[in-house]
């Protein structure tokens, strides 16, 4: 599998279970986007760019699916995660050479639990998640977890 050399354009976003559907964040030209997913009311990304670009948007589908099955994954391992649990997917569109290539890097926070157990649940949560498994072996993903 290729790695990115040179980034050309990424798209970053920021994922949380909104608990408060009434709550807004984004101000100066940006928006709060809410999308749905199955078992989950309102999965927000806040301060959205109002002309988001393809690795954006990319990014904002595979969060609303990741972070969704990120907490399926906790159930299915009798984990209880924190309600500020957060999930932020940068999606890099770049080159090696004259190829370019997709890269994604994940950064899981989930505040007080054990740092072996939240990757755990990374893991199996990309193990399950339809995006991982679409890239997998495609695109450069690389997960990283923080636990304070």
């Amino acid at each position: 599998m290729e790695k990115i050399e040179k980034v050309l354009a990424f798209g970053n976003t920021h994922a949380t279970v909104n608990r408060n559907s009434d709550l807004q964040h984004g101000d100066y030209g940006v928006y709060d986007l809410t999308l749905t997913a199955p078992g989950v009311e309102h999965l927000e990304f806040t301060a959205t760019e109002p002309h988001p670009r393809a690795e954006q948007l990319f990014a904002g589908a595979w969060s609303a699916c990741y972070t969704t099955v990120f907490g399926m994954a906790a159930q299915l391992k009798k984990v209880t995660l924190p309600p500020d649990y957060s999930v932020d997917i940068k999606v890099n569109i770049g080159q090696t050479g004259p190829a370019w290539f997709l890269g994604a890097r994940f950064t899981v926070r989930v505040p007080g639990l054990d740092q072996k157990v939240v990757e755990s649940i990374a893991h199996l949560a990309h193990q399950i998640c339809p995006y991982s498994k679409a890239v997998r072996g495609n695109i450069e993903v690389v997960t990283h977890v923080v636990t304070a």
